[in-house]
């Protein structure tokens, strides 16, 4: 009988000790509304549009004409590689009436293996466009993050997001960042002419 009332007390001081410590945190909670209020008159809050400050960020424009460099001669060879094959489709098409018999299985096959060659050229130049893009593209997520979060710090924001479903102009602090990045974008060109 002892042992049975001994579950219960300790059930009973569990739950008293329980209910003291819920108390506790509400007299606490209630105590730090004040204060809390206070605060969030208080907070600068900042959003920015980040597919737009991506967008228009001149890094961004640095990071394209950086891909274009890269890639831009093997687009050029799969541009002539799709111009000669369309050539040489115009020509079966003109002449397949008058070829040998020989000559016409030649251009056939001439203009099948181009194909080949065109669609595993035009693939792996996508893939590995694609593969630098995202690359880069990291790269200037991760310095734009860098920079809005600096922006943010000397501006003493105490909250910045990106975003939002409605946000007002007078809290939408693209612009500004985009100026900041413009600044930010010209330093780093004038130290690498000297």
């Amino acid at each position: 009988m002892e042992c049975a009332a001994r579950p219960r007390e300790r059930h009973q001081r569990g739950n008293r000790s329980r209910k003291g410590v819920l108390a506790l945190v509400s007299i606490l909670a209630v105590a730090a509304l004040p204060g809390l209020a206070g605060a969030q008159t208080n907070l600068k809050i900042g959003v920015i549009n980040v597919p737009r400050l991506l967008e228009a960020a001149p890094q961004s424009k640095a990071v394209n004409d950086k891909l274009q460099a890269e890639f831009g001669e093997r687009q050029s060879a799969i541009l002539k590689m799709r111009n000669t094959l369309q050539a040489q489709q115009d020509r079966y098409q003109k002449d397949n009436a008058v070829m040998g018999e020989e000559e016409r299985a030649a251009l056939e096959r001439q203009i099948r293996d181009g194909q080949r060659d065109l669609e595993r050229t035009q693939n792996e130049y996508l893939e590995d466009l694609n593969t630098r893009r995202n690359e880069e593209v990291g790269k200037l997520q991760r310095d734009v993050l860098q920079r809005v979060q600096a922006y943010a710090s000397a501006q003493k924001f105490d909250l910045v997001l990106g975003d939002a479903i409605y946000v007002s102009n007078a809290i939408d602090i693209t612009a500004q960042v985009l100026a900041e990045l413009s600044k930010g974008s010209d330093a780093p060109k004038s130290d690498g002419g000297k």
